[in-house]
């Protein structure tokens, strides 16, 4: 029996939870396990619970049957939390974790902190849809979960070229090419394309990109009001920072996107030398060693400095 099979045995309500403003993984994941609930443990009512995901997600089953608002009640005997480093990262729907009479975390970021009462952490995979992988039974893997595991594994590796690419990753992938799953459009419109909004904040941002640090390190900002200006929100500011991490001789990315006044949500991108899963934590934040993120308040030029000071001191140590 599988491991889901087993922690549903004799019960008969789950809910599936992700982290705030959803990535490729997230979503991916969510779904992958509640597609592979409602295929093999048909007497569970699972239910998924998400902030809003974004459209280009839509081709993915059960995607019209994420819930975005609070419920009334938190009710389910199983909470599965999938790809978020801590239980503040569930957000508005974390009573579901507090109610539940059992709790699971699948999730592979290196600063996760074990919140489930039972964790099926993997820093080394590739993404939370490679750990799933793992455990679910490969023959009742269908092929609408498939392309929910292949979605979240393409998104968190950057189409399979980040250093969190693996043999193991690469195994998987093509398992699940082989159940049949459309990869080339997958990748090509859930990760490649982007919206006519989408194009003119990346352009916004690399055209008032600052270099620092002897050109080791570079920076962007989105303020609120140029979000308001274009119309955009936090789901168009999807590889921005990968982006910025592409410039030549830039050894270190750092985004910021205002979400309030002087509140800027940090995205923070490494290629070879600086461990920004680190950084991200010192303030508050989590993720890997060479993608994590934050929360900060202040000035871009107190954010900037603050952050700064840390990418320096790692780079001095070497």
């Amino acid at each position: 029996m599988g491991f889901f099979e087993t922690i549903l045995k004799n019960r008969k309500t789950a809910v599936v939870l992700g982290h705030l403003n959803p990535d490729g993984d997230c979503v991916g994941s969510c779904l992958a396990v509640c597609n592979y609930i409602v295929d093999n443990c048909p007497e569970v009512d699972v239910k998924v619970y998400l902030d809003e995901p974004a459209d280009k997600f839509a081709y993915l089953r059960g995607f019209d049957r994420i819930h975005t608002e609070v419920p009334e009640q938190f009710s389910a005997q199983v909470c599965i939390c999938l790809d978020s480093g801590d239980k503040e990262r569930l957000g508005r729907f974390g009573g579901f974790l507090e109610s539940a009479e059992f709790s699971v975390c699948v999730d592979h970021h290196i600063t996760n902190t074990g919140y489930g009462m039972e964790n099926r952490i993997q820093p080394d995979a590739s993404s939370t849809c490679e750990v799933l992988f793992g455990l679910m039974e490969e023959e009742k893997i269908s092929r609408e979960t498939a392309e929910c595991l292949y979605t979240g594994m393409v998104h968190d590796t950057g189409v399979f070229q980040y250093s969190n690419t693996s043999e193991k990753t690469m195994e998987i992938a093509g398992k699940l090419m082989a159940k049949g799953i459309p990869y080339s459009t997958i990748i090509s419109e859930s990760f490649y394309q982007k919206t006519y909004v989408q194009n003119q904040i990346l352009g916004r941002a690399l055209l008032e990109s600052v270099l620092f640090c002897d050109g080791q390190c570079i920076f962007s900002v989105i303020r609120k009001k140029d979000m308001d200006f274009y119309g955009a929100d936090s789901r168009d500011m999807d590889g921005i920072v990968e982006q910025l991490r592409n410039t030549k001789g830039v050894e270190c990315a750092i985004f910021l996107y205002e979400k309030q006044f002087q509140e800027f949500k940090v995205s923070m991108r490494s290629k070879n030398r600086v461990d920004v899963s680190k950084i991200a934590s010192y303030f508050g934040g989590g993720g890997h060693i060479r993608a994590a993120g934050c929360t900060m308040n202040g000035s871009i030029y107190d954010v900037i400095n603050n952050l700064s000071a840390h990418i320096v001191k790692q780079l001095k140590e070497e």
